[in-house]
């Protein structure tokens, strides 16, 4: 077999041993190393490229579309600081445990550390923030190499799958000359199937739960991010049952499509109550189920550190429970379903659910009725969540846009997703994991992000211009770094606009003009909704909301204030 037939042999092994895997997309930058496996995966008519040629915001999209998939999604560079521009995403990739097959071309080993061009130690480069990685073979003519390649790929997809899910890293060299033969036929692979099995709880583990929570007079259900498959009716039917109050993260997406006979047990005001510290005085459960990561809210995790539940459980799939407060009693490794199912008493104190139900129900009609002097942010979303047709997704940025979504995205009958980051928190890669997000799930879409955060990834927009794209990005613009406003930070006012503030004064006007979006300034919540009337002219969309630092916290810390004095009020 020559160079080229050989070389054609092992990447069109690669791509095939990648479809039977499971793997549909590819995000490919282009680079010259890449250039076989690129035309291999771009041949492949079961696997769906998309081309993106900033490889930091590449990153991000396939997190999206592994996110929003649960599928994973292969990676692929060609060797250098093009790969070390994937570090962002593999890294939120893996604390948000996220399936990515990050695959890096290299040169060949007589080509490393001997000064070559675009030639870095891609070995051991994402440290310990991917599950697995190999250092692929050479192409050569060799059963025996086959044989290896197909078994790695199986392995690595193995592991970016199996809990707790995140990304792998394959490294393939190769050596010029790089083209392949388009004629030549996909090889048979010998390696046919991965068959993983679940985990499930015997009947003795079954009672041992059911036994947990039987004692429980005063339960609570904390429900943490949940993405798409998530069996929602399996919760409502738990909480109805044991009557225990669910307290549910906007990432949860229990806020949505809750049913009737449930929603006096859906608690989404519950960072507002927790500020109220007669409330949260009152409200101490003796037993918490926890259910996906420890949710977004601040006052939530120092209400639970305060109390110190005597049995607190958490739920996860992975032996890595994730338990930043430090007071986990069991952890259930176990899919959530089969505790949810699990068949048992119930001695909740009515009072108990009633106190959390009517105190949400105060600060749900608070939050909805306040208005503020002027404008500001929270005014924004709740305007912009009114407005969302059913069937729409939102991703948020962090900071300020997941929290205002805490704050004003109210339980509704309505089927709305909400996604963000929250693997590592950061503020980069939005834009693209949002974009990714809408190409597999094919929704209309809409990112409520910052202004810091969109200037992040301005260069995701890259990839509009080679696939169809439906987004209405939401830029709350407050000229900064909104939420090192509620800091302590804030209260020193030396150099806090320097560190902190960094005020840009940009426009996204220009932006989107250069990329051919429509796009809208608003500064009040008339011109908003008279914008969000609009129909939408293209497959993309910015509307700039106009805010001041000072008048968001004032008017958070205004609501927070009058929920909390309506609680006093009401006996709470």
């Amino acid at each position: 077999m020559d160079n080229r037939k050989t070389l054609t042999n092992h990447v069109r092994r690669m791509a095939e041993s990648l479809v039977k895997m499971g793997v549909v997309h590819a995000v490919i930058s282009p680079g010259s190393r890449s250039t076989p496996l690129a035309y291999a995966l771009a041949s492949t008519e079961r696997i769906e490229t998309h081309l993106h040629v900033d490889e930091r915001s590449a990153g991000f999209f396939a997190l999206g579309l592994a996110k929003a998939t649960q599928l994973p999604v292969v990676l692929l560079c060609t060797s250098g600081t093009a790969a070390s521009n994937y570090h962002p995403a593999v890294t939120e990739a893996f604390y948000a445990r996220v399936p990515l097959i990050v695959i890096t071309a290299d040169r060949p080993h007589e080509l490393r550390d001997v000064g070559a061009p675009q030639a870095i130690r891609q070995i051991g480069m994402f440290g310990p923030h991917v599950k697995y990685e190999v250092d692929l073979p050479i192409p050569e003519d060799s059963v025996a190499v086959d044989d290896y390649l197909e078994r790695q790929i199986a392995r690595s997809i193995g592991m970016a799958v199996t809990e707790p899910k995140g990304p792998v890293h394959l490294n393939a060299p190769f050596r010029e000359p790089l083209l392949i033969d388009f004629e030549q036929e996909f090889p048979s692979v010998t390696f046919m199937d991965r068959i993983a099995g679940h985990t499930f709880l015997t009947t003795e583990q079954k009672d041992q739960v059911s036994e947990l929570i039987s004692s429980a007079t005063r339960g609570l259900l904390v429900m943490g991010e949940c993405l798409p498959g998530f069996d929602k009716g399996q919760v409502w039917a738990f909480a109805e049952r044991m009557n225990w109050p669910v307290v549910c993260d906007p990432l949860s997406n229990l806020r949505s499509e809750v049913p009737e006979t449930s929603r006096h047990l859906c608690i989404d005001s519950y960072d507002a109550l927790l500020k109220n510290e007669s409330f949260a005085a009152q409200a101490g459960p003796d037993t918490v189920i926890r259910i996906g990561p420890q949710p977004v809210s601040k006052p939530l995790t120092l209400f639970l550190k305060k109390v110190r539940p005597q049995t607190f459980l958490v739920v996860d799939e992975s032996p890595i429970f994730r338990d930043p407060l430090g007071i986990a009693t069991h952890h259930l490794q176990v899919n959530a379903m089969e505790v949810l199912s699990v068949e048992t008493r119930t001695q909740q104190e009515a009072s108990y659910t009633d106190k959390w139900s009517q105190a949400n129900e105060i600060a749900a009609v608070m939050t909805e009725n306040y208005r503020s002097d002027g404008v500001h942010e929270g005014d924004y979303v709740r305007t912009l969540l009114a407005s969302l047709p059913d069937g729409s997704d939102v991703i948020s940025g962090s900071s300020m846009p997941i929290r205002d979504l805490d704050t004003y995205f109210r339980q509704t009958a309505r089927d709305i997703a909400i996604f963000s980051n929250r693997g590592a928190n950061g503020i980069d890669g939005v834009v693209s994991t949002a974009l990714g997000i809408q190409t597999a799930r094919k929704r209309p879409t809409w990112l409520l992000i910052g202004d810091l955060s969109f200037m992040h990834d301005v260069n995701g927009l890259l990839i509009s211009r080679m696939q169809t794209m439906d987004l209405t990005i939401i830029v709350s613009n407050n000229d900064g770094g909104g939420i090192f406003s509620y800091l302590p930070q804030a209260s020193i006012p030396n150099h806090f606009e320097q560190l902190f503030g960094t005020p840009t004064g940009l426009s996204f006007a220009p932006l989107a003009e250069m990329y051919g979006i429509q796009y809208d300034s608003v500064s009040s919540i008339e011109q908003l909704e008279s914008q969000l009337a609009e129909e939408k002219k293209g497959p993309l969309r910015i509307i700039e909301m106009i805010s001041v630092r000072e008048e968001n916290v004032q008017a958070h810390r205004e609501l927070w204030n009058a929920i909390g004095e309506e609680l006093d009020r009401n006996g709470f």
